[in-house]
């Protein structure tokens, strides 16, 4: 196995549920810590495109490897988009997932029931720091996922803003529902879906 792609996460989990979703044969997904790499890229963008370039840059350009980033987050109609590219950040660092659920639903508390609509984005930029055509050095992609937010919170599944993101089709958060249903109906894993195609073109691997 000699081809190597950098996930420009310090998340083992992120680098696991990416070697599952993406599945290539003979490409060894790394982690940051895997490279030794400790250093936080600050993730200054103004969009979820942006961060995810930003990250997908700055640890190519240090690892010197094909790199794989991600931005992604909630964004609430009602709220105007926030928590947008703040979902992580959301009310401050300090804060656990509860704590910026709980504080949603705060925010959201006089938002009523027809005008709960909220989607999860995520953007997929691969980058290419050897690569001397420009055009080909970026390439980026994006997955969304519609829904509700509910009144509170519901399932002991996934992370995050799941337990209040409901999905009318399945009538359930995606907090009620398998690690594989999340796969195919989640923003990550409509972008991921999208990113292995290009993937698979990059390393010359049959499409199967």
């Amino acid at each position: 196995m000699h081809n190597k792609l950098l996930i420009a996460s310090h998340n083992k989990g992120k680098v696991k549920e990416f070697q599952r979703m993406l599945n290539l044969d003979g490409v060894e997904l790394l982690s940051l810590e895997d490279q030794g790499i400790t250093f936080e890229a600050v993730e200054c963008g103004k969009t979820f495109q942006e961060n995810s370039e930003i990250k997908a840059k700055v640890y190519g350009n240090l690892s010197g490897l094909i790199t794989l980033a991600d931005d992604s987050g909630l964004s609430v109609d009602s709220l105007n988009g926030a928590p947008g590219v703040l979902s992580a950040r959301y009310g401050g660092e300090n804060l656990t997932d509860e704590d910026r659920v709980e504080l949603l639903l705060k925010n959201m508390k006089n938002v009523p029931v027809n005008q709960r609509q909220a989607k999860f984005i995520a953007v997929l930029t691969l980058y290419r720091p050897g690569n001397k055509n420009i055009s080909n050095k970026l390439i980026s992609v994006a997955g969304t996922c519609e829904g509700l937010i509910t009144n509170s919170p519901v399932g002991t599944n996934g992370f995050g803003y799941d337990p209040v993101f409901y999905i009318p089709s399945l009538k359930k958060t995606t907090a009620q529902i398998s690690s594989m249903e999340k796969d195919s109906i989640s923003h990550r894993g409509k972008a991921l879906k999208k990113m292995r195609i290009e993937l698979q073109k990059l390393y010359n691997i049959d499409n199967d």
